[in-house]
């Protein structure tokens, strides 16, 4: 079964085509906070919802306005394809799955998308549209054969590194199926605890160079706006955040990863982040593990390798019933790490206890293919579940 799957190079700009994208960066960029503004005017002020074709309609007339020519300078693919990916954000907000759109700022990360006949590729080098000389990539690993690109997409990051994707269309083999399932509980201390009694250890990468940052941070207030001394100060702390940012995802893809190949079955609760982080004592704890990217990964990675994953209520109380009688506790206080079941005097791991009952209700789940909540009624009244 064929499947979009992107491949990620760094590559290295010669100075003609630095300034080449930094005209194309902020092409796009203009576009996107023009329509952005353009929409939340619709919005908010007349509550009329514009199109994409709306858009690019209106983007047609403002190229040509003379003080807008040179919108008309660079490919009009990528201008078009930040309409699209606004029409996304306004979809994803629409329906509950992200926040409002925000405008795109100039030192932030910069991205420009090509699809279809706005680059070229000869199975060896890729040349992008009203660019003359192919990108000089460093291919870290191969395409996949006979697999043509369907969108490139290059990026400039805050610590001024450049990316490129590549989405291919490929056949990815499900990996063999093995006759195993997991729980699992994700947590601060350890990141992910299993079923097993398995504790995969945090590294807190954020807490480790959190010094070193604020020290850097500190150095570019100091500096005066506008000056080289603070563009290089800005500079420092990008790379302090993207040595951060990289570490942490290279550990989630190599555990997701594990975790994927080892087991059939992988059951865990749907936790709400962005409502979590809202709790300012635990804010920079959650972030630093980064628990919504590693189930994003699970996701998408259990869909390549025909692997299921389940994830069960986040209402369900895995962490107070025991599993082994199935008796639920009126309350357990977050400070309580061990703790004895009344009724069969089973003695618990917190984390280890809630893993192995998420278990239990993710296998329930993918048999009833119901949400499963017990144990609601049995704590108020003290009965056993």
């Amino acid at each position: 079964m064929n499947q979009q799957r992107a491949y990620k190079y760094r590559w290295y700009p010669t100075v003609e085509q630095e300034k080449i994208l930094a005209h194309i960066f902020g092409c796009a960029r203009f576009v996107y906070n023009w329509a952005l503004r353009l929409r939340s005017d619709a919005y908010y002020q007349e509550q009329k919802r514009l199109s994409y074709g709306d858009t690019s309609a209106l983007l047609t007339q403002l190229k040509r306005q003379p003080e807008y020519a040179w919108l008309n300078e660079v490919a009009s693919v990528p201008l078009q394809q930040s309409l699209r990916h606004l029409d996304r954000a306004f979809r994803n907000f629409f329906a509950g799955r992200a926040s409002y759109p925000a405008f795109k700022k100039r030192h932030g990360p910069q991205a420009a998308s090509y699809v279809g006949t706005a680059f070229k590729w000869d199975g060896k080098q890729l040349t992008l549209a009203k660019m003359d000389a192919p990108l000089e990539i460093v291919w870290s690993r191969p395409l996949p054969k006979g697999c043509r690109p369907t969108t490139v997409t290059v990026t400039k990051d805050t610590a001024n590194r450049y990316f490129v994707a590549i989405l291919v269309e490929e056949d990815i083999k499900s990996l063999a199926v093995v006759n195993k399932q997991i729980g699992l509980d994700l947590g601060l201390k350890s990141m992910v605890i299993l079923s097993t009694g398995e504790q995969v250890g945090n590294p807190k990468y954020f807490s480790k160079d959190e010094k070193k940052l604020a020290r850097a941070q500190r150095r570019l207030a100091k500096k005066q706006r506008g000056s080289k001394n603070r563009a290089k100060a800005r500079l420092k702390v990008a790379r302090i955040h993207a040595k951060i940012a990289d570490r942490r995802r290279d550990y989630q893809h190599k555990l997701s990863t594990r975790l994927m190949r080892e087991n059939q079955t992988i059951c865990l609760e749907s936790l709400q982040v962005m409502n979590m982080v809202k709790n300012h004592s635990l804010a920079k704890a959650i972030s630093d593990v980064g628990w919504g990217e590693f189930v994003r990964q699970l996701e998408y990675k259990a869909a390549w390798y025909g692997r299921m994953l389940v994830k069960i209520d986040r209402w369900y109380p895995s962490s107070k019933r025991c599993s082994h009688c199935g008796h639920v506790l009126a309350s357990l206080d977050l400070d309580i790490r061990f703790w004895l079941c009344p009724v069969c005097h089973s003695f618990h791991d917190r984390d280890v206890n809630a893993a192995k009952n998420v278990l239990a209700a993710g296998l329930a789940v993918s048999a009833c293919g119901e949400a499963v909540r017990p144990g609601r009624a049995g704590a108020r009244s003290g009965r056993t579940q």
